[in-house]
């Protein structure tokens, strides 16, 4: 940051969280198909958000709404309290501890507050940092443009140790790593409140306030900045979080994990450990398309950790039925993961609105049309071994009986949307089949699974690769994917040549999610060491090789799961979390 005029200029230089260690893994997988999809479907029109949308600070993240909320009871116990859950220990196991034990953030905080205390004659235990890790804390995070975790506020209760801080604010001018923020100060009352900088490993900032047994700690103090002036909402958003007030459970529609500001909560409504994760960061920006879906949550319980999900009501009025066993029927067998969720009815619909907008095809959203394009409610993903982890397999059911119209609007669709910078873009190979049609395309890819050689028109592309992007229409079943062998696949699962994955499904249960640990091993194995060439990067490869490959091996070992909803799911209000069961098969 500079100074100028007794103002401070935030300058925000991407770093890693402290606290990202704690987000979910699966997250890994979904973040994964949303990165193919935005790069080769929608990404060359992406839509602007609304301006009312954009939080007014410098990050422009919405500092009342996180990405991921985890709430801890004491932070130092919930990497060891993690591996309770018996698929964590048996993959991960106690080396998740002895990491985060030896974080190199954390080791160089704790050398930086050691050196203080040493050198300022403070009177003041060397484990301070363990001491704060011990209490009560809720941890909020935002991705940023890249989709990494690295912005972060937390508050943690002090419980009769804010006396602890005192000392380090009184040598705060006279010390070369902790500093007094020439920030305007904020007021809590007719407290004001004063913002300090500590400086580790070099330049790592670490920014943090307290007021009353609250400390808050934050990544960057551009969220409190904006266009280089204090932002209002920021601050009153930090003055709230500083006052107690739980603004983070209440954006996930939750009270407060340990009862308070209920007056009929007991100590067994205390929540040792609880991680809430966003549809907003699980969806990468294409949440809209699926407004029914809110988000997980795991929490521990006296009896051991629980799974859950939020609907959200006003956006399942028009996808009421959760019925996924037609998308598990047209799912090939042999899947790594796999995900079914509500979508939008109006998403194709709303698509071919913006192919209007852009070109001269103008004619596909005529107002005389019979035959809307629609889909029933409930679409998947798959992923698979023999593939890539930006290659997942898409499957949608159309609202209405198809014909010639219809298969006009999807052709006119495939046709903007699939593109890339090329030479000359690869004319669209379409053919009928008994049910339905099927439309290819090669895009040129560093990615792509086939060589240019391969190409039926090498001339045209760009690159060494390309994809054979397909999409068909089977009946009232739709097929996508950029790697055209899992369509081929899945035409045969409809024409019952090939098994789906709904025989190994639990039958009529309500299943939004399958995951077969030893084909999921091999899809992290391959492509992990497909970005990690031996002879170009040695060292991580052979770092792969000593901590990746045993995890693998035990992840293979793990027996398949379904996740099942309960029966009869009625969802009236936003955020209504209903219970998950991992049900082994």
């Amino acid at each position: 940051m500079t100074i100028d005029n007794n103002k401070v200029t935030p300058v925000v230089k991407p770093r890693r969280s402290k606290y990202g260690f704690l987000a979910v893994g699966v997250i890994v997988v979904i973040s994964a198909a949303a990165w193919g999809i935005h790069h080769f479907l929608i990404a060359p029109h992406q839509i602007t958000p609304p301006k009312e949308l954009v939080w007014h600070n410098d990050l422009q993240i919405d500092l009342v709404h996180p990405d991921v909320l985890i709430e801890s009871q004491s932070l130092s116990q919930l990497p060891k309290d993690l591996l309770a859950i018996p698929f964590l220990r048996n993959t991960l196991t106690e080396d998740l501890v002895f990491y985060y034990q030896n974080n190199a953030d954390r080791l160089g905080i704790t050398g930086s507050l050691r050196r203080i205390i040493f050198e300022h004659e403070l009177t003041l235990r060397d484990n301070l940092l363990e001491m704060l890790l011990d209490q009560p804390a809720n941890i909020a995070l935002w991705h940023d443009q890249r989709g990494r975790l690295d912005h972060y506020m937390a508050v943690f209760k002090l419980s009769g140790l804010a006396r602890l801080l005192e000392p380090l604010a009184k040598v705060a001018a006279d010390d070369t790593q902790l500093e007094r923020m020439d920030f305007a100060p904020f007021k809590i009352g007719n407290d004001t409140i004063s913002v300090y900088q500590l400086q580790y490993h070099g330049s790592k900032p670490l920014f943090f306030a307290s007021h009353g047994d609250n400390l808050l700690l934050f990544s960057d103090i551009a969220m409190l900045y904006d266009q280089q002036s204090p932002s209002q909402d920021s601050t009153q958003t930090a003055s709230a979080l500083l006052s107690g007030t739980p603004l983070w459970s209440q954006s996930f529609g939750l009270k407060a994990r340990d009862g308070s500001g209920d007056e009929k909560a007991t100590a067994a409504d205390k929540i040792p450990h609880r991680i809430s994760v966003s549809a907003n960061y699980l969806g990468f920006g294409y949440q809209r398309f699926v407004p029914a879906f809110a988000g997980v949550r795991f929490e521990m319980q006296p009896q051991g950790w629980a799974s859950y999900i939020a609907l959200n009501g006003s956006s399942t009025a028009e996808n009421a039925s959760f019925d996924f066993r037609p998308v598990w029927k047209s799912m090939p067998m042999g899947a790594s993961f796999c995900l079914a969720l509500p979508v939008s009815q109006s998403v194709p619909e709303y698509l071919l609105q913006r192919v209007a907008a852009i070109s001269e095809q103008t004619e596909v959203v005529s107002k005389t049309d019979t035959q809307p394009l629609a889909i029933s409610g409930n679409s998947g993903l798959c992923w698979y071994p023999d593939s890539h982890l930006y290659t997942p397999l898409v499957v949608s059911s159309l609202e209405n009986s198809a014909g010639a119209e219809i298969d006009g609007k999807l052709g006119v669709l495939f046709d903007t949307t699939i593109r890339a910078k090329e030479r000359e873009p690869v004319e669209i190979v379409s053919r009928a089949i008994p049910q339905g049609t099927v439309w290819q395309r090669e895009v040129s890819s560093r990615y792509g699974q086939y060589p240019v050689s391969d190409s039926s028109a090498p001339q045209r592309l760009l690159g060494s690769n390309f994809f054979r992007v397909s999409l068909a229409r089977h009946g009232q079943t739709v097929l996508f994917s950029l790697d055209d062998k899992l369509v081929d696949k899945a035409l045969k699962t409809l024409d019952k040549n090939f098994p789906p994955i709904a025989d190994v499904l639990p039958a009529d249960a309500i299943v939004p999610l399958y995951m077969a640990p030893d084909a999921l091993s091999g899809l992290f194995k391959q492509e992990a060491f497909a970005s990690l060439p031996k002879n170009q990067e040695p060292i991580f490869y052979n770092a792969a090789q000593t901590l990746l490959l045993p995890k693998l091996t035990a992840l293979a070992g793990q027996q398949p799961y379904a996740l099942v909803l309960p029966a009869n799911i009625e969802v009236k209000e936003d955020w209504q979390w209903l219970p998950l069961k991992w049900q082994g098969l």
